[in-house]
């Protein structure tokens, strides 16, 4: 008899006469994989992460060339030393150990991970009665996996909890099987093997790498149809053809970063309260499949920049992002004018795609509104309690709690300015030559000036939880202010002159 708990639901119940213990006496030893089925990722790979994201990187690795596979394993576990308290287990399959643990049964953790691993993970999580893995010298993969188990424990003489492709030659010499994500095929293939006494099923790759891609961030790269804006080319067809392959450019190549970003903080996502529930962190999204996305983000994004005549751009962008996600966010100051940049470097590949290239007055007006916005991020961020360090420390960012208030103060000077740099704009020659009524646009000075100072008090008042950006494309008051702004340029831009109005 089967039961499932839900249609999506993470486990399935053991089969009636499984023989799962109702005591310990009557029980086979339950040996239980390690990677990607009591942890959801490798051992091996995290080591790797943790080892290039380290201020030694790959170098340090190039030491390790030309030892076997075991000796890979064991140095990299040595420099890595991960901290089982931030790894991310299966809660299900541990819940279920926990029950036959209490029902007194043996479990052996066997696997080809490093013994070093095994056993911090083993003492970490105090259910093992025996810890089966690579020394070194040998690699517990595979045949010698399968060999060692039956030397200890005899063929069909113990059940076996796996996850994958690697798992069936073990699952073959094992008298019950527990299966824990397995992909479709290589659980029809195990189901064909022998007695299924256990199933864990909870991935949700598809939704994880979606998450993972931050979708609601891409509200940044509409950015690069203001050039259309400004210049009132609202039915160049081509130029907005040109600006749609530009955002989707930028789109691909952002979510790039953000996963290669992840990757870097992993160990530091996994130990913040928040963060910890990202896909890496909480390993619902496989490093290695991260990886092959993000990769497969970056060409996507290159060849359709490249088909619009943006690739430098996007390129520039790529390296900056990079820059500032493994050297530059720490560094303050610094790090304000990275995020202002990458803001701006945004409507210039608009510019450049659309064919309207941008004016001094916009890169003025925009350097001087995203080095508020950036601020307003960082303010932001110093107002959380688990981001800032104590009051008197430094935080992984470079800033301090009590910098709170000089950053409000650059932030907010920095708004007054791009509005000076707007009214300026409005009383220049370029205006008058540009819009068939320039004196409409005085009312967009006031109506930006607002929209910045309240998300500048809501900064300092402990709402802005995220990118400014992201917080205002959800912010009702922030959609009328995108409304008025887009009205009062239409009525500059086909002649509706303010003496009509009396």
């Amino acid at each position: 008899m089967r039961e499932e708990r839900s249609a999506a639901g993470p486990a399935r119940s053991v089969e009636a006469g499984s023989g799962l213990p109702k005591d310990g006496r009557s029980a086979k030893p339950l040996c239980v994989d390690l990677d990607g089925t009591l942890l959801r990722t490798d051992t091996l790979i995290e080591g790797l992460v943790s080892i290039l994201s380290g201020e030694a990187g790959a170098g340090r690795l190039s030491g390790f060339a030309g030892t076997s596979h075991a000796a890979f394993k064991q140095r990299v576990a040595a420099a890595a030393r991960l901290s089982p308290e931030t790894l991310p287990f299966n809660a299900e399959l541990i819940e279920f150990l926990r029950s036959q643990k209490r029902a007194g049964r043996k479990l052996v953790l066997a696997t080809g991970a490093d013994e070093r691993t095994a056993r911090d993970i083993a003492d970490y999580l105090g259910l093992f009665d025996e810890v089966v893995a690579s020394d070194g010298l040998c690699n517990l993969d595979g045949k010698e996996k399968v060999e060692e188990l039956v030397r200890r424990y005899g063929d069909k003489g113990f059940d076996y909890a796996g996850s994958d492709r690697a798992d069936l030659a073990v699952w073959g010499v094992a008298d019950g099987i527990v299966m824990v994500n397995a992909p479709r095929n290589v659980a029809r293939k195990a189901r064909a093997l022998g007695r299924v006494v256990a199933e864990f099923d909870d991935r949700r790759l598809v939704a994880a790498a979606v998450r993972a891609m931050r979708p609601h961030q891409w509200m940044k790269n509409l950015l690069v149809f203001v050039p259309l804006l400004t210049s009132q080319s609202f039915t160049d067809w081509p130029g907005l053809l040109g600006a749609a392959g530009t955002f989707v450019s930028f789109c691909a190549m952002a979510s790039a970063i953000y996963l290669i970003n992840d990757l870097f903080d992993l160990t530091a996502d996994r130990r913040h309260p928040r963060k910890r529930h990202r896909p890496f962190a909480s390993g619902t999204l496989p490093i290695p499949l991260g990886a092959g996305l993000a990769l497969g983000l970056m060409a996507t994004g290159m060849a359709l920049a490249a088909a619009v005549g943006a690739a430098f751009l996007l390129a520039i962008y790529a390296a900056v992002s990079l820059a500032y996600s493994l050297v530059l966010k720490k560094y303050p100051l610094i790090d304000v004018f990275t995020l202002a940049a990458l803001y701006t470097l945004r409507i210039v590949a608009g510019g450049v795609a659309s064919g309207h290239l941008v004016t001094l007055w916009l890169l003025a007006f925009s350097g001087f509104t995203f080095v508020s916005l950036a601020l307003v991020k960082r303010t932001g961020e110093l107002t959380l309690p688990e981001e800032a360090s104590d009051r008197r420390g430094g935080s992984r960012r470079g800033y301090r709690s009590e910098d709170s208030a000089i950053l409000t103060n650059f932030g907010v000077a920095s708004a007054f300015s791009s509005s000076v740099v707007l009214a300026l704009f409005v009383n220049s020659t370029s205006a008058s030559q540009q819009y068939d009524s320039p004196e409409v646009l005085w009312s967009l000075v006031p109506v930006v000036l607002v929209w910045q100072l309240r998300l500048w008090l809501s900064t300092v008042r402990g709402y802005m939880y995220d990118d400014p950006i992201v917080y205002a494309s959800t912010d009702w008051v922030s959609w009328l202010v995108a409304a008025a702004v887009l009205v009062i340029v239409l009525l500059a831009s086909f002649g509706v002159s303010v003496s009509s109005w009396h």
